[in-house]
């Protein structure tokens, strides 16, 4: 019988602490928002990942804390800014650093800055004060200085496959694009049977994938997140380092936890696109939709629900054909003050009292979403709302859903949301 292994793994990420690891006699670990991992070699070292701009030189201190070999590749395994973010702080202090990426990373890199202060406004409810937390804990440490975040340029760039070897370490890039970004790959140590994924399979391993985030991104397709699955599998590694926490050990654990994956999310698929084709609304197949028990994997990160709208979308897009307003600009919020004073604060408040009694939670925001639209200080309403994101949150075990249920819960107790623009800089 299978454990599922998020039950034994921590939650969501956290910024570069100073302290690193070391995995084997030869790999080095740094974890922060996303781990950066040091391979050493009679030659020099490989990096794979290099962090956000601000880690990289906590990053760096780690592995110097063990080791002062020269740098010779740095490798990112996705385009994301917690990845690639420190590059140029490597490259200034290992002369003739070779970058390598697929081939994809530039487009990836492009697509992420043109959204960044969309992305950026969307993302402050779940970094914010986390970032605080971690901009006071280097001041604590004395890093103040704060390195600045890289948009580098690869030297390296390679389609399918590319190989490599340095001293002793036979190194194999595979690229697995879409299945976290564009421009994924997996770095494979053979003669290890070592495996360094990133966050092939969403920030969390072991659990469902994230197929589109809430801060704002492209679809995932869940049938290519299926295939990166199948691809790490055909490795049989012994090990996987992955981009967030400890390791994995184990050949027939990894099996197992990459089967549940693979199959969980094509499960998700299937009973969604099934749902469509019997004429079913996104809803009902969100409600539905439930994996069975043997495929049970986490929904820290992302969650089956989410899942079901984002390849319910990504097949039909965002007309759902419920009505004609869909095809129209003006949102349904625009007559909330009508129905608001037809109705009346307190028989609305009253309802949504019935609604919260019988457990009925996102009825009873709709509710108080219509008389907070029009009333925002409306104390009855205010106090109900805080009541229900409260119970919403101490139900959630998952990372963006309670960040978002904490910043809400801080907004109607009268509080705000800094930029991540104030923090970082």
């Amino acid at each position: 019988m299978r454990t599922p292994i998020y039950k034994q793994r921590p939650g969501g990420p956290r910024a570069a602490r100073f302290g690193g690891e070391r995995i084997n006699h030869f790999i080095l670990m740094s974890e922060g928002n996303s781990n950066s991992y040091l391979l050493e070699t009679s030659e020099g070292g490989v990096l794979i990942n290099s962090g956000m701009g601000f880690e990289a030189p906590v990053h760096e201190r780690n592995y110097r804390d063990f080791t002062d070999i020269p740098i010779k590749f740095l490798i990112t395994t996705q385009g994301h800014v917690d990845h690639v973010g420190g590059v140029q702080y490597f490259r200034d202090r290992n002369q003739g650093l070779c970058y390598v990426a697929q081939a994809n990373n530039l487009e990836h890199q492009a697509y992420d800055a043109r959204l960044a202060a969309f992305r950026g406004a969307r993302s402050a409810f779940r970094f914010t004060d986390a970032f605080k937390e971690d901009f006071a804990y280097y001041a604590e440490q004395g890093y103040t200085d704060i390195n600045p975040q890289d948009r580098p340029t690869p030297d390296v760039l390679f389609d399918d496959r590319y190989e490599c070897q340095l001293g002793e370490l036979e190194i194999e890039l595979m690229a697995v694009p879409g299945a976290e970004t564009n421009d994924s790959l997996v770095v494979w140590l053979p003669q290890h049977k070592i495996c360094l994924t990133g966050n092939l399979f969403s920030c969390l391993f072991g659990h469902i994938p994230n197929l589109v985030t809430i801060r704002g991104d492209r679809y995932r397709d869940a049938l290519v997140c299926a295939e990166a699955a199948q691809v790490v599998l055909d490795l049989e590694p012994d090990t996987i380092l992955y981009g967030h926490h400890a390791p994995i050990v184990g050949r027939d654990l990894i099996q197992a936890e990459l089967i549940a994956y693979r199959d969980a999310t094509l499960y998700v698929h299937d009973e969604t696109v099934k749902g469509m084709n019997a004429g079913k609304d996104v809803h009902s197949l969100m409600q539905e939709i439930e994996l069975p028990p043997e495929l049970e994997v986490g929904q820290g990160y992302g969650k089956v629900s989410w899942d079901v709208r984002a390849i319910w979308e990504h097949y039909a897009g965002w007309f759902h054909h419920r009505s004609t307003t869909e095809l129209y600009s003006v949102p349904a919020s625009s007559i909330h003050s009508d129905l608001l004073e037809l109705a009346g604060a307190g028989a609305l408040c009253q309802r949504a009292e019935a609604k919260i009694a019988a457990g009925e939670f996102e009825q009873a925001l709709h509710i108080l979403d219509i008389v907070l639209g029009g009333e925002p200080s409306h104390r009855l309403a205010c106090d109900l709302a805080l009541h229900v994101h409260q119970q919403l949150l101490e139900r959630s075990e998952n990372f963006w859903l309670s960040g978002w249920l904490e910043n809400q819960i801080k907004l109607i107790s009268g509080g705000d949301t800094d930029s991540l623009d104030a923090v970082l800089s």
